[in-house]
């Protein structure tokens, strides 16, 4: 159990807590990274420290996982040995919050106490959990530090926002990591000088931890479980049986490799494409949601260069959801070579979108007599009164198979929707598309 959920005040580390919990930084020196919003006269350092000029106010702390969100929170908190409460928003009710804001406001009232109110993952809460947070925030009855993964634009309720200071909080260096493993080595909190580390198992920590301290801290204290004094590169790899590059899939970071997968491809650069792959499927991404971006790939960035294209990758949407993980690592790893490979156009994606465009600002016009249903219509009969009908000429019939008449309507006769590229496949629709508009007399 988290040792700090919901205590009244800022409460010190025990002994027999993690690595990560022990070395939590207790004052502002000791915090490592997000200088610029730590430095003098900036948000953060006026809110930890009031005498510094900055008046109580609730702030949103928007930055990947593992980067001290919860730690200012604590040190906002503690720097006046205001209240402390936190909350989840994977498992906090309306009700609770509204119980929280009550005793908030009574021991603002009655004992002049302020609360700091943490909100892990805010992102979580529901529309009408965020609303009820408003009050409290607007008449300063907590100092709200609510912590998101996702961008707060699209996730927090734009009422909360305006009422909250927005922190973007910066991803934490390979500098900043070793700076804090050398702290947990050295300090009495950590192992106290009492172990130490070959440079190169450090740098695989590194590697292995990314910019998340709190996994940087927990691989060390993993790896030092064996007892020995001196802690090699084997011990590290020992410690981690599988590393996984982890991200929410439900956060920017999912959207981040996802949106540089479907570029590598469009790129035609194999390689970054299948770092990509790889990157989603050990992080756990479903396969489907992967072969489901595929097909968009083919048809959007590739086309009619290559229709094949398609095909791989709707055969692999199948052979996916027919086989499963592992094995369908290898179709979609199949499909990704064959898609980044292919030619690239996307003629047809601008043609619907174009004439889409058209429709949409009126550009339509009557359908021309010939191509109507060949039953009586009123529109027809019309058409025979005013002399205007003609008949329809089946292009089956022609020796070229293509018939000389009007199929556009009169607004858009001389319209040109799609212009084929002159790569791959398209290289012939191009030349036969000539051959045949000049039939058509385009």
């Amino acid at each position: 159990m988290d040792l700090f959920q919901t205590s009244s005040n800022y409460t010190e580390s025990q002994p027999a807590s993690p690595l990560a919990v022990r070395m939590r930084p207790r004052d502002l020196s000791e915090v490592i990274g997000q200088q610029h919003l730590l430095g003098d006269g900036q948000p953060l350092r006026r809110l930890i420290e009031p005498e510094a000029g900055g008046a109580p106010s609730s702030v949103i702390l928007w930055g990947p996982p593992g980067i001290g969100k919860t730690t200012l929170a604590y040190l906002i908190a503690h720097k006046e040995s205001r209240r402390f409460v936190e909350i989840s928003a994977v498992s906090a009710g309306v009700q609770q919050v509204r119980a929280h804001i009550e005793q908030a406001r009574d021991a603002l009232v009655v004992h002049g106490e302020q609360t700091v109110l943490f909100i892990d993952e805010v992102h979580r809460f529901s529309k009408s959990q965020q609303d009820a947070l408003l009050p409290a925030v607007e008449n300063g009855w907590v100092i709200l530090v609510a912590a998101t993964t996702e961008n707060p634009s699209f996730s927090v309720i734009a009422p909360l926002l305006s009422r909250s200071l927005l922190l973007t909080l910066h991803p934490l260096s390979a500098t900043d990591i070793r700076l804090l493993l050398e702290r947990a080595l050295s300090d009495e909190r950590g192992f106290g000088g009492h172990v130490t580390i070959t440079d190169e198992a450090l740098d695989q920590i590194i590697r292995f931890a990314g910019a998340d301290a709190r996994r940087a801290l927990t691989i060390l204290e993993a790896t030092a479980s064996n007892g020995n004094r001196q802690l090699t590169i084997d011990d590290v790899e020992r410690a981690v049986d599988v590393y996984s590059v982890r991200y929410d899939r439900d956060g920017d970071q999912h959207y981040d490799v996802v949106s540089a997968f479907i570029k590598s491809i469009r790129g035609s650069d194999v390689d970054a494409a299948i770092h990509y792959l790889a990157r989603m499927l050990e992080a756990g991404e479903d396969p489907r949601f992967i072969a489901r971006r595929l097909m968009i790939s083919a048809a959007e960035d590739i086309g009619m260069a290559d229709p094949a294209a398609l095909q791989t990758a709707t055969a692999a949407a199948q052979s996916v959801a027919l086989v499963g993980m592992p094995e369908a690592r290898i179709i979609l790893a199949e499909a990704v070579v064959h898609l980044a490979t292919a030619p690239k156009s996307n003629r047809a994606y601008l043609a619907i979108n174009a004439a889409i465009a058209d429709i949409r600002a009126g550009n339509i016009g009557p359908v021309p007599v010939h191509l109507r249903d060949q039953s009586v219509t009123a529109s027809r009969v019309a058409a025979v009164s005013t002399g205007k009908d003609t008949d329809y000429i089946y292009p089956h019939d022609e020796v070229s198979g293509v018939a000389q008449q009007q199929y556009a309507p009169d607004e858009l006769r001389d319209k040109r929707y799609y212009e084929p590229t002159t790569r791959g496949y398209e290289s012939q629709i191009t030349s036969r598309l000539q051959r045949i508009n000049k039939i058509l007399g385009k």
